[in-house]
């Protein structure tokens, strides 16, 4: 297939890309290396498809709906991957303009380009954010998800149901998957487990918030990917079993939509989380327990059922090889030597470590 992958060189969109190209599809790759976070880092993740024969880059932000009316009526992809997104849930508290522009803008302009030029499938990236305040575990895309916490939240919120009323009014195939705390090599340097490994690997306390009792569906970034490839390749239809007074929230009786929950359904103490992250180091972490923060929720849990019924999908990487993976690649790609806290004359930490 020729698929239209947006925000490739973010983290979850170049594993994506990669995975596609090494199954034999076309990828075009449309990214506009937002300064939000290292450009470095995202320009290094596209140096390791960016010369593929069958990768094409595109420079342009979903924003522009020039450049993305362009990018539609040149490269007439059949499928498209949208992941491209203003993220982070407290950089709208400074720069709040910007969710609405990237995140509901920017994905109409995605919609109106699927509509207009004949797209078989458009499989896009929501959030387990989207629970907001709802405490009833695990999380079933039956739930309503009417009580987002954040700007962020709420604007994957609004995706979701733009995306659905396109499905109803234009037949227009959509998925939507709400990820759950995704995690791994080449992952954001503003998530926990980048700040922590930063903070563990200098010697410094780790803010941990809600006193650490945060429990999360720590999701490896492979089994994220082989989730999204399996809903691609699925193509929904409307469900006429939920017609009438009751409907599905995560499906429809009028359109070819279908919301999934995609990520590990065993939940993982945060403390285990560090602990984890710790041993992989060598290296004690100094804790600083914090109060709960605003829009934040002390628990998700993520039920999968939907998916592995429809698809098959099963995650197989638990936190401990997931996390070594992490802490691999991380000493590798910032070239840093570990050596005993105990040794005055070791180096902690190579120059140029963020």
């Amino acid at each position: 297939m020729k698929v239209l992958v947006t925000g490739t060189a973010g983290f979850i969109g170049s594993h994506v890309a990669q995975r596609l190209l090494a199954r034999g599809d076309e990828v075009i790759g449309l990214d506009n290396l937002s300064d939000y976070y290292d450009v470095g880092l995202k320009r290094d993740r596209l140096e390791r498809f960016r010369h593929h024969r069958g990768y094409v880059h595109v420079h342009a932000d979903v924003a522009d709906r020039a450049a993305v009316e362009q990018v539609f009526a040149t490269h007439r992809p059949e499928r498209v991957v949208h992941l491209a997104a203003q993220a982070g849930v407290r950089y709208a508290a400074t720069n709040p303009h910007v969710y609405v522009s990237t995140n509901v803008t920017g994905f109409l302009h995605v919609l109106e380009g699927c509509r207009h030029h004949g797209v078989g499938h458009l499989v896009f990236a929501s959030t387990s954010s989207v629970y907001g305040a709802d405490t009833l575990m695990p999380f079933s895309e039956r739930q309503p998800t009417e009580h987002p916490l954040t700007l962020y939240a709420a604007s994957k919120k609004a995706n979701e149901q733009m995306a659905h009323s396109y499905a109803h009014l234009y037949g227009l195939p959509c998925t939507g998957l709400r990820f759950f705390t995704v995690y791994g090599p080449w992952g954001r340097p503003d998530m926990a487990l980048f700040l922590f490994t930063r903070a563990i690997l200098a010697g410094d306390r780790l803010p941990v918030f809600n006193h650490g009792q945060h429990r999360r569906s720590f999701t490896y970034v492979d089994d994220i990917v082989e989730g999204v490839l399996r809903t691609l390749d699925r193509v929904p239809g409307a469900n006429p079993a939920w017609r009438g007074d009751a409907p599905d929230p995560g499906s429809s009786g009028v359109a070819p939509f279908r919301l999934y929950n995609i990520g590990n359904e065993r939940p993982v103490a945060l403390l285990r989380y560090i602990e984890v992250l710790a041993r992989c180091l060598g290296r004690q972490a100094r804790l600083e327990l914090m109060p709960l923060q605003a829009g934040d929720v002390p628990d998700t849990e993520a039920c999968i059922d939907a998916l592995r019924n429809d698809t098959g999908y099963a995650p197989k990487v638990d936190v401990e090889e997931g996390v070594r993976r992490f802490v691999d690649w991380y000493l590798g790609y910032y070239d840093v030597a570990l050596t005993s806290p105990s040794d005055p004359h070791g180096e902690r930490r190579a120059v140029g470590l963020p």
